[in-house]
Protein backbone atom coordinates (compact mmCIF):
# COMPACT_ATOMS: atom_id res chain seq x y z
CA UNK A 1 0.00 0.00 0.00
CA UNK A 2 1.14 3.78 -1.00
CA UNK A 3 1.06 6.40 1.65
CA UNK A 4 -0.74 8.41 -1.96
CA UNK A 5 -3.54 6.10 -1.78
CA UNK A 6 -4.37 7.07 1.39
CA UNK A 7 -3.97 10.53 1.08
CA UNK A 8 -6.18 11.09 -1.89
CA UNK A 9 -9.89 13.02 -0.89
CA UNK A 10 -12.33 9.71 -1.39
CA UNK A 11 -9.85 7.73 1.46
CA UNK A 12 -9.61 10.82 3.36
CA UNK A 13 -13.48 10.84 3.56
CA UNK A 14 -13.64 7.59 4.67
CA UNK A 15 -10.95 7.62 7.32
CA UNK A 16 -13.02 10.74 8.36
CA UNK A 17 -16.11 8.40 8.82
CA UNK A 18 -14.50 6.32 11.39
CA UNK A 19 -13.80 8.99 13.08
CA UNK A 20 -17.02 10.12 13.43
CA UNK A 21 -17.92 6.58 14.89
CA UNK A 22 -16.79 7.62 18.70
CA UNK A 23 -18.03 10.54 18.16
CA UNK A 24 -21.98 9.22 17.24
CA UNK A 25 -21.48 6.85 20.02
CA UNK A 26 -20.87 9.52 22.88
CA UNK A 27 -23.80 11.21 22.04
CA UNK A 28 -26.20 8.54 22.22
CA UNK A 29 -24.47 7.12 25.58
CA UNK A 30 -24.75 10.90 26.73
CA UNK A 31 -28.49 11.10 25.41
CA UNK A 32 -27.91 13.50 22.64
CA UNK A 33 -29.91 11.74 19.83
CA UNK A 34 -30.19 15.35 17.89
CA UNK A 35 -26.64 15.46 17.54
CA UNK A 36 -26.13 12.43 16.87
CA UNK A 37 -28.50 12.03 14.16
CA UNK A 38 -26.94 15.15 12.97
CA UNK A 39 -23.70 13.42 12.55
CA UNK A 40 -24.73 10.00 11.18
CA UNK A 41 -26.28 11.61 8.50
CA UNK A 42 -22.90 13.59 7.51
CA UNK A 43 -21.07 10.37 7.67
CA UNK A 44 -24.43 8.96 5.01
CA UNK A 45 -23.09 11.93 3.15
CA UNK A 46 -19.39 11.11 3.27
CA UNK A 47 -20.18 8.06 2.37
CA UNK A 48 -21.54 8.85 -0.95
CA UNK A 49 -19.69 11.76 -1.42
CA UNK A 50 -16.53 9.46 -1.40
CA UNK A 51 -17.49 7.08 -3.96
CA UNK A 52 -18.82 10.13 -6.13
CA UNK A 53 -14.77 11.65 -5.87
CA UNK A 54 -13.27 8.41 -6.76
CA UNK A 55 -14.79 7.97 -9.74
CA UNK A 56 -14.90 12.32 -10.72
CA UNK A 57 -11.20 12.58 -9.83
CA UNK A 58 -10.03 8.94 -10.79
CA UNK A 59 -9.11 8.11 -7.81
CA UNK A 60 -10.50 4.95 -7.42
CA UNK A 61 -7.79 2.73 -5.41
CA UNK A 62 -7.44 -0.95 -4.09
CA UNK A 63 -6.79 1.05 -0.38
CA UNK A 64 -10.33 2.62 -1.11
CA UNK A 65 -12.10 -0.95 -2.14
CA UNK A 66 -11.06 -2.60 1.34
CA UNK A 67 -11.49 0.96 3.77
CA UNK A 68 -14.96 2.07 2.48
CA UNK A 69 -16.41 -0.94 3.40
CA UNK A 70 -15.13 -1.64 6.51
CA UNK A 71 -15.65 1.97 7.30
CA UNK A 72 -19.91 1.13 6.64
CA UNK A 73 -19.56 -1.57 8.68
CA UNK A 74 -18.13 -0.24 11.59
CA UNK A 75 -20.28 2.81 11.74
CA UNK A 76 -23.48 0.66 11.04
CA UNK A 77 -22.30 -2.25 13.43
CA UNK A 78 -21.59 0.07 16.40
CA UNK A 79 -24.36 2.08 16.06
CA UNK A 80 -26.63 -0.87 16.03
CA UNK A 81 -25.06 -2.34 19.03
CA UNK A 82 -25.25 0.55 20.82
CA UNK A 83 -28.58 1.31 20.18
CA UNK A 84 -29.48 -2.26 21.45
CA UNK A 85 -27.83 -1.22 24.51
CA UNK A 86 -29.43 1.54 25.68
CA UNK A 87 -33.02 -0.21 24.35
CA UNK A 88 -33.77 0.95 21.11
CA UNK A 89 -33.23 -1.47 18.94
CA UNK A 90 -34.29 -5.22 19.74
CA UNK A 91 -31.27 -7.16 20.09
CA UNK A 92 -32.42 -9.80 17.78
CA UNK A 93 -31.85 -7.21 15.11
CA UNK A 94 -27.92 -6.20 16.46
CA UNK A 95 -27.33 -10.09 16.46
CA UNK A 96 -28.56 -10.90 13.09
CA UNK A 97 -26.67 -8.15 11.58
CA UNK A 98 -23.46 -9.02 13.55
CA UNK A 99 -23.82 -12.62 13.00
CA UNK A 100 -23.83 -12.19 9.05
CA UNK A 101 -21.26 -9.62 9.01
CA UNK A 102 -19.15 -11.95 11.33
CA UNK A 103 -20.37 -15.46 9.26
CA UNK A 104 -19.14 -13.18 5.41
CA UNK A 105 -15.86 -12.24 6.89
CA UNK A 106 -15.13 -15.89 8.59
CA UNK A 107 -16.14 -17.50 5.26
CA UNK A 108 -14.26 -15.21 2.99
CA UNK A 109 -11.11 -15.65 5.05
CA UNK A 110 -11.09 -18.80 4.91
CA UNK A 111 -11.96 -18.99 1.16
CA UNK A 112 -9.23 -16.64 0.59
CA UNK A 113 -6.71 -18.74 2.20
CA UNK A 114 -7.61 -22.00 1.01
CA UNK A 115 -8.89 -21.27 -2.64
CA UNK A 116 -7.11 -17.71 -3.64
CA UNK A 117 -10.82 -15.76 -4.05
CA UNK A 118 -10.93 -12.69 -2.80
CA UNK A 119 -13.36 -10.74 -5.10
CA UNK A 120 -16.91 -10.72 -3.15
CA UNK A 121 -18.56 -7.65 -4.52
CA UNK A 122 -22.01 -6.90 -2.81
CA UNK A 123 -24.83 -8.26 -4.19
CA UNK A 124 -28.05 -6.56 -5.08
CA UNK A 125 -29.60 -8.40 -1.85
CA UNK A 126 -26.52 -6.78 0.04
CA UNK A 127 -27.09 -3.25 -1.28
CA UNK A 128 -30.56 -3.95 -0.40
CA UNK A 129 -29.45 -4.69 3.19
CA UNK A 130 -27.15 -2.13 3.81
CA UNK A 131 -29.67 0.19 2.80
CA UNK A 132 -32.47 -1.38 5.46
CA UNK A 133 -29.66 -1.16 8.32
CA UNK A 134 -28.67 2.67 7.42
CA UNK A 135 -32.41 3.98 7.04
CA UNK A 136 -33.68 1.64 10.40
CA UNK A 137 -30.76 3.17 12.42
CA UNK A 138 -32.06 6.64 10.64
CA UNK A 139 -35.74 6.18 12.18
CA UNK A 140 -34.80 4.54 15.01
CA UNK A 141 -32.60 8.14 16.01
CA UNK A 142 -35.11 10.37 14.31
CA UNK A 143 -37.77 8.83 16.82
CA UNK A 144 -35.81 9.60 19.54
CA UNK A 145 -35.96 13.05 18.69
CA UNK A 146 -39.42 13.46 17.11
CA UNK A 147 -42.43 10.91 18.40
CA UNK A 148 -44.69 10.71 15.85
CA UNK A 149 -46.91 7.83 14.31
CA UNK A 150 -45.37 8.06 10.57
CA UNK A 151 -41.80 7.83 12.05
CA UNK A 152 -42.77 4.69 14.23
CA UNK A 153 -44.08 2.82 11.46
CA UNK A 154 -41.25 4.07 9.39
CA UNK A 155 -38.82 2.64 11.96
CA UNK A 156 -40.82 -0.56 12.35
CA UNK A 157 -41.05 -1.23 8.36
CA UNK A 158 -37.01 -0.69 8.29
CA UNK A 159 -36.16 -2.71 11.00
CA UNK A 160 -38.29 -5.48 9.49
CA UNK A 161 -36.85 -5.31 6.25
CA UNK A 162 -33.47 -4.99 7.93
CA UNK A 163 -34.54 -8.96 9.55
CA UNK A 164 -35.45 -9.53 5.92
CA UNK A 165 -32.81 -8.91 3.66
CA UNK A 166 -29.99 -10.11 6.71
CA UNK A 167 -31.78 -13.61 5.93
CA UNK A 168 -32.09 -12.97 1.97
CA UNK A 169 -28.44 -11.74 1.55
CA UNK A 170 -26.68 -14.55 3.78
CA UNK A 171 -28.33 -17.16 1.89
CA UNK A 172 -27.59 -15.63 -1.65
CA UNK A 173 -24.35 -15.11 -0.17
CA UNK A 174 -23.95 -18.94 0.59
CA UNK A 175 -25.09 -19.96 -2.90
CA UNK A 176 -22.79 -17.54 -4.79
CA UNK A 177 -19.57 -18.74 -2.69
CA UNK A 178 -20.97 -22.40 -3.56
CA UNK A 179 -21.43 -21.32 -7.00
CA UNK A 180 -17.81 -19.70 -7.18
CA UNK A 181 -16.72 -22.95 -5.28
CA UNK A 182 -17.54 -25.34 -7.95
CA UNK A 183 -16.61 -23.28 -10.87
CA UNK A 184 -12.91 -23.15 -9.29
CA UNK A 185 -12.77 -26.52 -8.45
CA UNK A 186 -14.26 -27.49 -11.99
CA UNK A 187 -11.46 -25.11 -13.34
CA UNK A 188 -9.21 -26.77 -11.50
CA UNK A 189 -9.85 -29.88 -12.25
CA UNK A 190 -10.02 -29.35 -16.71
CA UNK A 191 -6.76 -28.47 -16.22
CA UNK A 192 -5.35 -31.06 -14.66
Amino acid sequence: MRLSELLTAPNQLTLLRMVFVPVIVINLVSGHYGWALALFVLAGVSDGLDGLLARTLHQQSLVGQYLDPIADKLLLSTVFLVLSILHKIHWKFTVLVFSRDICILAVGAVLYMIAGLRDFRPSIFGKANTFAQVAAVFFVLVYQVHHTQWVSIARASFLGATFAFTIISGVHYIFVVGQRLRSTNHAGASSG
